[in-house]
């Protein structure tokens, strides 16, 4: 490999990071190659790796396919490849988070639709620009688009080709969060770690169930969860036992409440409703209580 694309891994967590910063990590036919490597890799190693994260290098997450190295004669290993690649990525059994700052344009942004979930920087910009060049979708936006942000959206944002900033991108649910560029990386890294404390079972069956039941009707569907779902894991009789310690745990000195918040609410409540009964005058003289 060229370190087109940098793996890191750390404790479970694995980034990959698209290396092209003097080309704004255009999108070309290398690149891609080294994606599915390590994306393929990746597939396999659901017992250490837990969660994914794709992100940019500079200050572009890709400014799209790489038309220049098509024009210069660069191809693809196969005709289809950098689609299947993509598909590769939504069939990971791991939850993947895409970080984009600056541009998304076109197949970048087909490449972040392919990840469950996008998280953007204030710089980020999306666009679908086939239009502007003649050209029409392969890598997925057709369909990937329509079913993040819902059709009519999809649509007036595929005819008009019009850039989306990325607070705009959060709101139309084409994005989960949108934060300062410098916290970006950051705060997906901690969404993705938020996410890893729960059962790695759970999430990779969460994702299948999620992903299969798209295409079928709700009943369909039920049916789909029902036939598919893959039951306890491995690690639940460990995760509840740790619930049971927890819940034997000795409390703390009589009077006092283990939680703060609960101690204030209730001091709250008791201040409350002595106030109340102060409030209510007193009838025969006798006070309600």
């Amino acid at each position: 490999m060229t370190n087109l694309v940098l793996r890191e891994d750390d404790a479970g967590l694995a980034v990959l990071t698209l290396n092209r910063p003097d080309a704004l990590n255009a999108l070309s036919p290398a690149l891609f190659v080294e994606l599915r490597a390590h994306i393929d890799a990746i597939a396999t190693s659901i017992d250490t790796i837990g969660c994914v994260i794709l992100a940019g290098r500079g200050r572009s997450f890709s400014a799209g396919n790489d038309l220049k190295a098509i024009q210069a004669g660069e191809r693809a290993p196969s005709v289809h490849f950098q689609a299947e690649t993509l598909e590769a990525i939504e069939r990971l059994p791991q939850p993947v988070i895409a970080a984009v700052q600056g541009h998304c344009y076109t197949g970048s942004l087909e490449l972040a639709l392919a990840c469950d979930l996008i998280v953007a920087g204030e710089s980020a910009r999306f666009a679908d620009t086939h239009g502007k060049w003649g050209m029409s979708p392969t890598w997925g936006m057709s369909q990937r688009l329509p079913r993040r942000v819902g059709l009519a959206r999809a649509k007036e944002l595929m005819y008009s080709g019009r850039v989306v900033s990325g607070p705009e991108a959060c709101s139309l649910g084409l994005a989960v969060d949108c934060v300062a560029d410098a916290e970006l990386l950051a705060h997906a890294t901690a969404l993705a770690r938020r996410f890893m404390e729960n059962s790695w079972f759970t999430l990779r069956a969460d994702k299948m169930l999620v992903n299969g039941g798209l295409d079928h009707t709700l009943a369909e569907g039920l049916e789909f969860e029902r036939k598919n779902s893959p039951g306890r894991g491995p690690d639940m009789e460990a995760r509840m036992e740790r619930l049971r310690s927890v819940r034997k745990a000795p409390s703390q000195a009589p009077g006092k409440s283990r939680d703060p918040l609960r101690h204030f609410l209730e001091h709250r409540v008791r201040t409350r409703t002595r106030s109340l009964l102060n409030a209510v005058p007193v009838i025969g003289g006798i006070q309600p209580m």
